[in-house]
């Protein structure tokens, strides 16, 4: 059966080569001195990401694009202390920041966007602690550009982010961020803690392994007070993984939160067959050879 006319897929074509023009368009807007017109293309920008499968490559090799988009980041940083910033400064520069996370995510930038440092200028924004929605969206979208770098499993971006601080400052949203938020820093961390350079580094001083452990305990009391099964997974994961560390183990039996092993979450997970055999793993894990 046809599906069309003789002038479809002419049409189609059309239709495609007027939209890259328009991408082409707003990709010089971004480097306009105008400060409106810029402003126009981010939030464009933004919308069209997911449609235009090859706009990271474009983005980066654009002459001064770049440059516009870590200057838009900059400017705001005078805004964090005192926490002055305004929910439309938060939108403009999550918009830029949605369009670095485009760069971050696909496999042709992402190795250029971490030879370039850019992570680092994202860091001041997850250093805030206002709990304003300016600051929440912006601490949130600055953790789905480095969520979207460690989601495909690479050890150059785990390597990267070990070298940086990241961690601590995952740790500190984790326990004090709102649920979205500690639900992108916990899997920032799990990745990392998946990778075994990144087991390594967590389980190599007791420091590091007493700052995760900590925030992870302060987080499974705070989910008997409020349950989310969500951050729950998470949680169960990452002390699954550190129990694969024989130092690690060893501190685990002596310092797993009581709520763990006494079934307190077994109403929150009857729904959830793969956390509840997480957590029969990690039990089955810390009772070996005790």
């Amino acid at each position: 059966m046809e599906t069309g006319g003789p002038g479809t897929g002419a049409v189609l074509l059309a239709n495609s080569e007027d939209s890259a023009d328009r991408v082409y368009a707003l990709i010089l807007d971004l480097s306009s001195a105008a400060s409106d017109r810029r402003e126009a293309a981010l939030v464009e920008l933004s919308k069209k990401r997911e449609a235009y499968e090859d706009l990271a490559p474009i983005l980066w090799h654009s002459f001064g694009v770049m440059t516009a988009l870590l200057q838009e980041i900059v400017l705001v940083y005078p805004y964090l202390s005192p926490a002055t910033l305004t929910n439309q400064a938060s939108n403009r520069v999550c918009n830029a920041l949605a369009l670095l996370q485009c760069v971050a995510s696909h496999p042709d930038t992402r190795a250029l966007f971490l030879n370039a440092d850019i992570p680092l200028f994202l860091y001041p924004f997850l250093n805030t602690t206002s709990k304003t929605r300016a600051f929440e969206y912006l601490r949130l979208t600055s953790l789905g550009v480095i969520g979207a770098l460690v989601k495909n499993d690479n050890s150059e971006v785990i390597n990267f982010l070990l070298s940086t601080e990241i961690i601590p400052l995952c740790l500190r949203i984790m326990e004090s961020g709102s649920e979205l938020s500690k639900t992108v820093a916990i899997f920032i961390v799990q990745k990392i803690l998946l990778d075994e350079m990144g087991l390594a580094y967590i389980c190599q001083t007791y420091e590091r392994f007493y700052a995760v452990g900590t925030v992870l305990s302060n987080m499974v009391s705070q989910l008997v007070e409020s349950p989310s099964v969500r951050l729950l997974k998470h949680v169960v994961r990452c002390y699954l993984r550190l129990s694969d560390n024989p130092r690690a183990k060893e501190a685990l039996r002596q310092c797993l939160p009581e709520p763990l092993r006494d079934n307190t979450f077994g109403g929150v997970l009857k729904d959830d067959v793969t956390t509840k055999r997480c957590l029969g793993n990690l039990l089955s894990n810390l009772s070996e050879g005790s």
